[in-house]
Formats: C-alpha cells, structure tokens, sequence
C-alpha cells in the first residue's frame, strides 16, 4: 500500500508508473484505492464510475476500469457535502460530519471489492488517500491505516521534497501514529526531487535511521507526468502553469495562438477533456480564476461541473456570464461540455432538489436547449462521429438528468446511433454530454478549424506541426506512462519494493 505524508505527493502518478513497470517484468497488477475523494471520474465498462486516476492506474496495467478498483468514491458538491459513490454506483449525499460515523458500515464492502481484485492478480497496488497522519480521522478508517491493518498490507510511505519539510513530514508522521499503525510502514520514497540529487543523500540516510524504514527511491521531478491527466483541481493549475511555461521555453510553434479561455468554477469537473487542447500545437489553454476578468479568447469553452446550478450562479457572481454572452453575440466561438453544455441553455430545472433545493435557473440562453436535473444518472461510453464532417468521436456520458433538444436543433455528434448535443443556428456555439470530444485527434483539429479557419484543418500549419502526434490523445497518455515507467525503474529499488509484498491476511 502507497500511503503519504499529505494530499498531492504524487501518491496516485507513482502508483500509475509502478503499474505499468511491473506490468512490463510480466506480472499481472491492478490498483485499488478503498476511498477516493474527486469529482474527475471515469465511467467503467459495467457503467458504474470510479476516480479519474484509478482509471489511469488501470490502463497502466492494460486492463479496462473496474468499479471494484475504488469501492467508495466523494464527489464534492459543496464547502460539507459530497455524493456518495459506492462500488460504482450513486447512494446518497452525505455531510461530512455524518460521513465519519458511516465509513464502518462501508468497509465490508471495500474489503469486497479488495478480494475481488487480489483473486485474480499477482500484485494489488493500493493506493491510500489524503495524509497518512490524520489521527483525527483514524476510527472507523477505510482509507489509510483502517484498510492496511484489516488486511494486513506493509506500507510504503510517499514525501514531496518539492513543497519543502520533507524530513519532518517523513519522521513526524511515525510520531503521530499509533504504534501498531506505524509499525506497518516498511519504507520510504522522497518524490519530486529538483536538482542535484546526491545534496539530499544525507536527507535519505537520516529518515531511514531516525524511523527504521527502508530507503526505496529519491524520484527526480519528471515533466512529462503533465501529460497524465490530473486527479484534482489543484493539480489541474499547476499542469496548466507548467504547460504554458513549456510552451514559452525555446518555442518554435506557429503564432498567433489560438486562445482557449476557461473559467475555473468551484465544482469543475472531468477537466481532462482539456488535455488533448493543451497537447496541440499552436492552442493556448488560459484558466482564468476568481477575482480575474475573462480575457480576449478565440474559444471560451464551459467543462464538465459536479454542480451546474451552484457554478451557473458562480457564473454570473463573478461577473463572467455577461462576457461570455457578449463574446458569443460578436461571433466568438462558445463550447460547453456536459455541466457547461447544461448552462449554454435556455434554463436548468431542479424540481427534485438534485442539487440542493428546488429551483429552475436561467441559463446563458446561447443554446436552444432545457435540462431537466434528476436522480437517474447516466454512465455510458459511446462512440459516433460529428455531424458535421463524420469524423470520429468516443468518450463517455456521467449526468444528472435530461436534457431537451428544441425541435430543428442540429445535433453536433451522432453517438451511439442517436443525435447527440446542439449547435447553434450559426454554428458558432456548441454543447455535448460526450467528455472525450477532443481525444480523437482529426475530430479535434475539426472543430479548432471552425473557431480558427484553414490553419487548423489537417494540412494546415498548425496540424502540420503536430504531425508526431498520435491519432488519439490516448497514445499520448501510454507515452507518458512508458516514460515514467523508465523513469522510475532509474530511481526507485523496484526489486526491494516487491521484496516487501505480502499476501494479504484479513483481520477478524
């Protein structure tokens, strides 16, 4: 089990190349997270749902997603509350305070699922969540300790030497736990090392002596984990800074770039439909945050939100939705995708208290659409092609509730042999359910041609300078996993850390 110091070690990156180097000595290997918090899902092939980075730890393995790889699942909805996702499928929403006493009931179920997977593997990396040192949350735990003392799994505990207090956060978390709980921690990894690493050889000599535990690897910061999705809001900014940064470094990119401006709202999610955008050519991903004001776009684009009615009101709070409007209105181009293909409507209806309480809202009014909100969800992959030139799309859908076409409204896929998402009379604003629109990579220059013009049709100079890149943005996700692969076969003792596995032993 891969436990750490704190939220966004790198516990979920270093687990996806763990996978997929062992994968490649020939073992068979599947990830397991008993509890994840995130609203960046992915929907599995038996239409349940689980963490976006347990999906990725799935295909580092070369197998498809599973429900059972991440058995208990918190999609935040607000500052208390989140939905509850159990083996793949929605139960409830929970206030925080009230979710603590239920995680005992959850845990034969977590178990479970851990059996399930250890049945028919030769290795399960588990991944813990948050702090291994939340002794505030320890009774009851389903995530860290509580899930490694029921199985009996030896622990390896994850540091981030880049946010600085390394060896504090290392050796304090030993003080903290529980004796018992400490002793299940077997060794150390110090991610994100910047520099020189032989100037923190003293650093690792001192965590191993002051705790006991196992050296197993300084990992160096490695620039290509940008090309994995991010797990987190988070972790989606900082992608998105050091992307841009990359980009300006020794560019030899054609100018001017087309601007993709993004409004960040506090219940975004499924962001990684931003990732095959950021990996083009010539396309600049801006995210714009509270307190700032949208800036000159080409392409405003509305992803995915947990909360479409709370993030609309957000919307127009923070002054963006009248400048979106207006952007639209001068023949801007508008792209919305699920939650902001909702919010591209006419209004958004929560007659059942979906969201919290009953309401109907306006919408931006760009779309000739209405939504309905609802307690049915849907969870389902599809694959079609746009309606406008017939070239291929696949992704999946994960919503609420419905939304309805005004008749004559043209569709801007066929999925799954129906009409799917609108486009406006001049064709200059558009909305999906489908995240994954822009993996495929001759449907994604086709609809940057739209907003750009000829540079970004495929024998144009903007295409011609992505020509190395792979017909799905999927392929450059497997490169990133291979590369991080290498990269820690360099600088972790794969060998000690399989030399510490164990089979599993379930407490009574």
């Amino acid at each position: 089990m891969v436990q750490g110091t704190g939220s966004s070690v790198g516990k979920s990156t270093l687990v996806a190349g763990l996978a997929r180097a062992l994968v490649r000595r020939g073992l068979r290997v599947l990830p397991f997270k008993p509890q994840n918090m995130s609203n960046n899902a992915a929907v599995t092939l038996d239409g349940g749902e689980i963490g976006r980075a347990q999906a990725l730890q799935a295909r580092a393995c070369g197998v498809p997603p599973m429900a059972d790889m991440n058995p208990v699942l918190l999609k935040p909805q607000g500052e208390t509350g989140s939905q509850l996702v159990v083996r793949g499928q929605r139960v409830d929403t929970v206030e925080a305070r009230h979710y603590q006493s239920r995680k005992e009931q959850l845990m034969p179920q977590v178990l479970q699922s851990f059996k399930n997977l250890a049945a028919s593997a030769d290795i399960v990396l588990v991944e813990g969540a948050g702090s291994a040192s939340e002794v505030n949350l320890r009774r009851h735990d389903i995530a860290n300790m509580g899930f490694a003392r029921a199985v009996q799994a030896p622990v390896v505990l994850v540091g981030d030497i880049d946010r600085g207090g390394v060896i504090a956060s290392l050796v304090g978390t030993q003080v903290v736990l529980q004796p018992e709980d400490a002793e299940r921690i077997k060794g150390f990894v110090v991610n994100r090392m910047r520099g020189d690493p032989t100037l923190f050889a003293d650093g690792m000599q001192f965590v191993a002596q002051k705790t006991g535990w196992q050296a197993l690897g300084l990992v160096p910061y490695l620039p290509d984990v940008h090309d994995l999705p991010a797990e987190d809001a988070a972790d989606l900014m900082d992608t998105l800074r050091a992307r841009r940064l990359q980009g300006r470094v020794g560019d030899t990119q054609p100018e001017p770039r087309l601007r993709v401006v993004v409004p960040i709202l506090p219940m975004i999610a499924n962001f990684d439909d931003l990732d095959p955008l950021c990996a083009e050519p010539g396309v600049e991903v801006i995210p714009v945050m509270e307190g700032e004001t949208l800036p000159q776009a080409d392409v405003i684009l509305l992803p995915g939100s947990k909360a479409t009615l709370a993030d609309l009101a957000c919307l127009r709070a923070r002054g963006w939705a009248g400048r979106i409007v207006e952007h639209a209105q001068k023949g801007g181009v508008v792209m919305g995708i699920c939650g902001g293909y909702q919010m591209l409507g006419h209004s958004v209806a929560d007659p059942h208290g979906t969201e919290g309480p009953p309401c109907t809202a306006q919408g931006l009014g760009l779309l000739p659409i209405h939504t309905v909100l609802g307690d049915d969800k849907k969870l389902e992959y599809g694959k079609g092609f746009l309606a406008q030139g017939g070239q291929p799309v696949a992704g999946y859908e994960m919503h609420l509730g419905h939304t309805h076409r005004s008749e004559g409204c043209t569709p801007l896929l066929w999925l799954n042999g129906q009409a799917e998402g609108c486009v406006s009379g001049n064709g200059r604003v558009w909305g999906t359910y489908l995240h994954g629109v822009f993996t495929h990579r001759a449907a994604r220059l086709a609809l940057l041609e739209r907003a750009a013009g000829a540079a970004f049709a495929p024998e144009g100079i903007w295409a011609q300078a992505g020509q190395s890149l792979p017909d799905t943005h999927d392929g450059v996700v497997d490169a990133a996993l291979d590369h991080l692969a290498d990269h820690l076969e360099r600088h972790m003792d794969i060998d000690a850390l399989l030399a510490l596995a164990s089979l599993p032993v379930y407490a009574a």
